[in-house]
């Protein structure tokens, strides 16, 4: 995985978080960004940068795969209501038939 510098807008981004705010982003750091910052090859703020910004990459990931979850309850509510419909239509029908 290549890391790519940190944006100017993460970087601003990175520079309102409060010290628990920080320690929380510093927290969830892995892999190469981790690595990167323990020997000096990163700052603190680069970290947080970039940390900021796959967080919100996830997170748009997350939402979008959320929303397809969503829609795809919708269908099955919508079908299983329909089979509901269709199966008391059938009802109603054969006992019309029945009392002729």
């Amino acid at each position: 995985m290549k890391i790519n510098p940190a944006s100017a807008e993460y970087l601003k981004k990175a520079q309102k978080l409060t010290e628990e705010e920080s320690e929380r982003l510093l927290s969830r750091i892995r892999g190469k960004p981790a690595r990167k910052l323990e020997v000096n090859k990163l700052t603190t703020l680069e970290a947080l940068a970039i940390q900021l910004e796959l967080d919100d990459g996830l997170l748009s990931e997350w939402r979008e795969n959320m929303h397809a979850i969503r829609e795809q309850e919708e269908k099955k509510a919508k079908d299983k209501e329909e089979k509901a419909k269709a199966k008391e239509a059938k009802e109603t029908k054969d006992k019309i038939q029945d009392t002729l």
